[in-house]
Parts: structure tokens; C-alpha cells; sequence
């Protein structure tokens, strides 16, 4: 698959076939991961493999979905087959936002080309969380990203109106507008304006 057809085809996937994904599967999505550019190639990033069947429902239950759309986690059936936690040591750098953004792309990217959907999540309950997987004290919870092969097939389109928040239509699938071209494209030469527009 080329590059720039897996990032038109990640979309943030909430709704998971019940098939598992293979251990070694979730290994190489780090290994991916972690090749990632780093802020003076630190490295604070640590990951945790969840798919042990025991951890699934415990780890589901800490994390918040689509707060655009209540009610559209996903439903019993069609929960995650496994996680990856992205953890930063605190004793080697106590912040890494763009570190772990970079990373989780990464691995987002990946997966697309394994067939795999995947959610970042940050909205999480990082105490229960902690206390679930055993997490270290010097290691802060950042995000979680869910994984599975998708029972859901989401799209993106070109914002139409002022609402940049995802929707479903009358068939149930989901819509993510993104902002225009010309909405997001900043020039510092005035004189080339019209190229904006064109776009």
C-alpha cells in the first residue's frame, strides 16, 4: 500500500470484528512505533501489549468514546481485540506529546496496511488504568490505541458548513469533515493570495 493511500484510509475506527490479532502483528506495529522521530532522540516512549482475553473488558472499561456522538462506543461484540498503552519514562523526560503523537502515527499507519482499524484515546482513567495493568510509578499513561480488524468503514469529506464535528448518516456511517485547503493554508506574501483561493 503507498504512504499517502494508508493516510487517506486511516480513519479513528470504533466499532471491532470479534477475530484476534496475531501477537507478532502487535510486536511489529512497536517496532514501527518506536523507529519514530524523537525531540534529541530521547527516547522516553514505552508501549504495552494488551490481548490477553482477561485484560480486554477491564481495559475497555477505562476509556472514554466519540464525545461528539454519545452513545457510539462500541457496543459488546464489537469491542477492541487489543490495546497498545503509550507510556512516557518520567525519568528520562517528563513531557513527550509530539514525541507520542509522531510515534502513534506510526503505528496508526501500520496497522492501516495490516487491515487493522485503530483509536487513539486520550480520554482515559489513567488511576484505574494504572492499577489494572500495573503500570511503574515512573511511567506516565498518555494514550491508549485501540486495535481490531474494522466492522466500520468511516469517511472523510470536505467541510460543507461551520460544524467541523463527525457525524452519521441515515445509514449509520460515519463522516469526518475536514477543514477546507484554503481555511488551512497560510501564505506571508499577500500578492500570492490568489493561489490560496484556487485551492
Amino acid at each position: 500500500m503507498e504512504v499517502k493511500e494508508a493516510i487517506e484510509k486511516r480513519r479513528s475506527i470504533r466499532h471491532f470484528s470479534p477475530k484476534p490479532i496475531e501477537k507478532n502483528q502487535l510486536y511489529e506495529l512497536v517496532r514501527i512505533a518506536r523507529l519514530a522521530p524523537q525531540a534529541a532522540n530521547v527516547q522516553p516512549l514505552k508501549f504495552m501489549i494488551v490481548h490477553q482475553k482477561e485484560l480486554l473488558e477491564p481495559v475497555f472499561s477505562c476509556l472514554k468514546w466519540a464525545g461528539y456522538l454519545p452513545g457510539y462506543a462500541p457496543k459488546t461484540g464489537y469491542h477492541p481485540t487489543a490495546y497498545i498503552v503509550i507510556l512516557v519514562d518520567t525519568d528520562l523526560k517528563k513531557q513527550a506529546d509530539t514525541d507520542a503523537g509522531l510515534a502513534a502515527e506510526n503505528l496508526m499507519l501500520a496497522a492501516v496496511g495490516e487491515g487493522l482499524g485503530t483509536c487513539m484515546l486520550g480520554a482515559v482513567d489513567r488511576v484505574r488504568l494504572r492499577k489494572i495493568l500495573g503500570v511503574p510509578d515512573n511511567m506516565d499513561i498518555h494514550s491508549v490505541i485501540a486495535l481490531g480488524y474494522p466492522a466500520e468503514d468511516p469517511v472523510w469529506e470536505e467541510k460543507d458548513s461551520d460544524s467541523i464535528k463527525y457525524y452519521l448518516d441515515e445509514s449509520g456511517r460515519l463522516h469526518v469533515p475536514k477543514r477546507r485547503m484554503n481555511e488551512i493554508l497560510v501564505t506571508i506574501h499577500p500578492d500570492l493570495s490568489d493561489e490560496k483561493e484556487s485551492l
